[in-house]
């Protein structure tokens, strides 16, 4: 990825960029074919995924995202948009990766804090928009093999019909995989983990008239991958469509969406015996299925030449449940069965206006009403075997739960110069707990963690002051925030096993129980740096850029949380940098070198088991054969770092993606 501070190209599919945005830590990024796109959020400081693991091998339900260290758990604190169109999981809240193929993407915008204001209530952490490219007439085609036996492919299709476009792009990826528990703590159980994924994307766009445009979109993916022993499979599918009417050429520029998610995925918990020479099916949830539904309407009436006013409403709604088996007599036969879930629903209205206060100042404020609703909570188990079959151990309703939450931004953005601009920005926001957290409990090797359907909204408060700097050769941008997350979501340790305990069931010998709870909260303060050099004095389209991101988090706990106060929160590293260098020439053929660094984090709450820090190398080259045809050359982690995900009670350790060379072809006919 590209980091360019905010000038590289976006191709705009909704209404323009607001104004109020020069305000706040904004940060954009064009998205390389070659590079996963969840990979390359990565070179964005404090933008992080819950797991380092990359969406081959992590359990889908670790992917979420958040920024500048808010989190207590893997749901995201960040909202995903896609050409406006929300992204998240509506049963979990993460995000489905392998869904996205970055040929077909131009760039992403991202937004570092900000709280809820017209993205929605969940932006608590910041907003990561993709933008879709705008490719006209073109066919363009890619393939690469690589190491471990494997297939990258992607295709993207463009044409215009009549005064419309329509664009069609896929993207397939297979793998071996590499076995992901460190090689002097291998057993017999350890074997490679392998993945298939595969996605599909029709968009077609066209003018009603002279000033609205319709908008419609359509994808699907489907996502199989294994963690790496017996009973761990995943697999995750879904599919999405969206319309929307965008009208920006007339006084009143409005637009208004609707879309619909449907998504399903099961997956198997094995437990693996201490000297890893055996693993048993001790968990699976078989079905879970969701379905997320919304709205969104946007109007900016005309007020005058300095002032932009936005003003508009939100609607979502979650329904999902996990069906389950679990406490199994042997690999095929469970015990008991379980089934939970329930809906949720959020109905907000916001108003947001940004003024020229004069030929350099810019002043913005707005606020946001949410009403939201969880209903429908249920908790079922019974028996399936002997001696009771089909006796009812739990059967629970929960009460039906509603409230209200205010939120409100503002800021300023001040012109010392033609170069500087200073900034400020201060927000409130909130964000309404997942199906997942509500109702689903998982397993993570051994370790269990139990649902809370009572769990109560989160509410951050924040500020920020920054300033930015550009000069022809040289930009930077520095941003220092502080954040309270209350009410912050996270897994609590509450006990260790033997021991058969509410919710999961049977937990084993040294394995720990937890419950997802909301902490008092999590305080979170720190330093961003963002520079991009224009290095083409020295040689003919050479850039370079760096970035750091300096976060200084701590938990706030009390009752069962008390063991966790004044600690760090779970993966939350202090400190991470990335860099790179880029070359391109207008045939396609350069190179490219990038570093992320990201220091040492704890894996779990009580700050026992810590991951080491790491740093990877990645590079690419890629040769112009002719003006249809590149080959390229690539290799992730080049020096082969030990990057580690995961680490179990027993101290297991799991570790991410090895040394991995690729060499592909790709055609582009214009």
């Amino acid at each position: 990825a590209e980091e360019a501070s905010g000038q590289a190209d976006i191709t705009v599919t909704g209404l323009s960029l607001p104004e109020a945005d020069d305000a706040y830590s904004t940060v954009v990024i064009t998205l390389d074919e070659n590079v996963r796109v969840e990979n390359a959020l990565r070179d964005i400081p404090g933008l992080q995924q819950f797991r380092r693991s990359d969406a081959r091998t992590a359990n889908p339900t670790s992917q979420g995202i958040t920024l500048r260290g808010l989190g207590g758990n893997a749901s995201s604190r960040a909202v995903l948009l896609l050409d406006g169109v929300p992204q998240a999981d509506p049963f979990g809240g993460w995000v489905a990766w392998p869904g996205y193929d970055a040929l077909a993407l131009g760039s992403a915008r991202i937004t570092r804090g900000g709280g809820s204001g017209v993205e929605g209530s969940g932006a608590i952490a910041g907003s990561v928009e993709l933008f879709s490219q705008d490719v006209g007439n073109l066919i363009e085609l890619g393939a690469a093999y690589g190491s471990r036996d494997s297939v990258e492919a992607d295709l993207l299709f463009g044409r215009k019909l009549g005064q419309g476009q329509l664009t069609i792009s896929a993207n397939y990826a297979r793998g071996d995989g590499f076995i992901p528990i460190i090689k002097s703590q291998r057993g017999a159980v350890d074997r490679p983990s392998e993945y298939e994924q595969a996605g599909v994307a029709v968009r077609y766009a066209v003018p009603l008239n002279e000033d609205t445009e319709l908008q419609a979109n359509v994808r699907a993916f489907t996502d199989d991958r294994e963690r790496g022993f017996a009973f761990s499979e995943n697999h995750n599918d879904g599919a999405d469509a969206s319309i929307r009417l965008v009208n920006r050429a007339s006084d009143w520029q409005w637009s208004a969406l609707a879309y619909v998610q449907i998504r399903n995925f099961d997956v198997s918990f094995g437990g693996v015996a201490d000297d890893r020479n055996s693993v048993s099916r001790v968990f699976e949830q078989f079905d879970v299925p969701s379905t997320g539904l919304g709205a969104r309407f946007e109007v900016r009436p005309p007020v005058g030449e300095n002032v932009e006013l936005r003003i508009g409403g939100d609607w979502r709604r979650t329904v999902g449940e996990t069906k389950e088996n679990y406490f199994f007599a042997d690999n095929d036969t469970p015990r008991r069965s379980r089934n939970a879930g329930g809906s949720t629903a959020t109905y907000g209205a916001f108003v947001e206006a940004s003024v020229q206060a004069g030929e350099r100042l810019t002043l913005t404020g707005g606020g946001r009403l949410d009403y939201w609703t969880i209903n429908d909570g249920l908790l079922r188990e019974i028996e399936l075997i002997d001696p009771f079959p089909g006796s009812v151990r739990t059967d629970e309703k929960f009460d039906d739960r509603d409230g209200t939450e205010f939120t409100a931004r503002g800021g300023f953005a001040y012109d010392a110069s033609s170069q500087l601009t200073v900034r400020g920005a201060a927000y409130l926001g909130w964000r309404l707990p997942t199906l997942n957290e509500l109702f689903r409990p998982f397993r993570v090797g051994d370790d269990a963690t139990a649902a809370n359907a009572l769990l109560e909204p989160e509410r951050v408060k924040g500020a920020e002051l920054g300033l930015d700097w550009k000069s022809d050769a040289v930009s930077v941008g520095i941003t220092a925030f502080y954040n309270k997350l209350d009410d912050a979501v996270a897994n609590v340790t509450l006990a260790t096993g033997p021991g058969t305990f509410p919710g999961v069931g049977f937990v084993a010998p040294g394995a720990t129980y937890s419950q997802r709870q909301n902490l008092d909260s999590i305080e979170s303060k720190g330093i961003e740096i963002d520079t991009e050099f224009d290095l083409s004095h020295l040689v003919k389209n050479l850039s370079a850029r760096a970035a750091y991101a300096y976060v200084d988090a701590k938990v706030n706990g009390s009752g069962d949380a008390a063991a966790v106060d004044g600690l760090r929160p779970a993966q939350i590293p202090e400190h991470n940098v990335s860099a790179g260098l880029r070359w391109n020439l207008e045939n396609g053929t350069g190179a490219s070198l990038s570093m992320r660094y990201t220091s040492s984090q704890f894996e779990d709450d009580q700050n026992v088991m810590q991951l080491d820090d790491a740093l990877i190398v990645d590079g690419a080259v890629a040769f112009a054969v002719n003006d249809r045809l590149l080959i390229e050359g690539r290799v992730e982690n080049l020096f082969d770092a030990r990057v580690e995900a995961a680490i179990s009670n027993t101290n297991i350790i799991e570790r991410t993606f090895p040394r991995t060379f690729w060499i592909g072809l790709r055609s582009k006919i214009e």
